[in-house]
């Protein structure tokens, strides 16, 4: 059952659009398990940590995250996922982030 295809595969989970969910990039840490993020759509949200990602996720200034707005205030939203670095390459690489947001761009 080998597959050559696998070993260079790398599964990412995507925003949901539907759902209301984009990406982001953590700009500053603001203490309290929040987070100011700059998001794809060009507003700068404050954002939370879920609590059941505090501790099993570790996140920094500069990381690619997944933000869902608040429905009832814009300019907040909770962090859904985290992308690792590598991640977030494959993302920049294959173009699937946008402009506004993709700083992992490798300039050649």
């Amino acid at each position: 059952m080998d597959n050559d295809n696998d070993e260079n595969t790398i599964r990412v989970i995507t925003p949901n659009k539907k759902s209301g969910e984009i990406y982001g990039i953590v700009e500053k840490m603001s203490g309290a398990s929040r987070l100011i993020v700059m998001c794809e759509d060009g507003v700068t949200r404050n954002c939370r940590i879920p609590g059941k990602m505090k501790k099993r996720m570790w996140i920094r200034e500069g990381d690619l995250v997944i933000v869902k707005p608040w429905e009832f205030q814009d300019e907040k939203g909770d962090i859904i996922y985290r992308y690792t670095k590598t991640q977030a390459a494959y993302l920049s690489r294959n173009h699937m982030l946008p402009e506004i947001i993709d700083v992992f761009n490798e300039k050649q």
